[in-house]
């Protein structure tokens, strides 16, 4: 029988991994791994797959949201917010929202739902804050 296979990380790529990876420990709370100029890794502390950040120099960030001709979005992460007793939904989306900026990243103003709120990391890669 075949060894069982298992998601690791996601590979980020941007022109500088290590200012991607603080942001994104920052938010999401993961743990270092390897840390070189080229390629950063974060672990999430339960063992669950992390993130990876690679160096792409000539990096050219997603167009959010994509018209003709415009730069891909290859793929998106999910980001669940958890909604804390006393606190609304909305409160703690928008919470999550404010602080993904803060960090450094950016709310585009096309927002396409609204229990959703979609965020573009300092590389410019969206990712998606939703409700659990």
């Amino acid at each position: 029988m075949d060894a069982p296979l298992r998601l690791n990380a996601t590979v980020l790529g941007a022109p500088d991994p290590r200012a991607l990876a603080a942001y994104y420990r920052e938010l999401l709370g993961l743990t270092p791994g390897t840390d070189e100029p080229d390629w950063v890794t974060l672990r999430a502390p339960d063992g669950g797959a992390g993130l990876s950040f690679q160096r792409e120099p000539d990096h050219v960030p997603p167009v959010w949201p994509q018209g003709p001709g415009d730069q891909q979005m290859q793929l998106h992460l999910d980001v669940e917010v958890a909604v804390p007793d006393g606190t609304t939904p909305a409160a703690a989306l928008a919470a999550a929202a404010d602080r993904a900026v803060a960090l450094g990243g950016r709310l585009p103003e096309h927002q396409p739902q609204e229990d959703v709120r979609v965020v573009l990391d300092p590389a410019g890669h969206p990712f998606c804050l939703y409700l659990g």
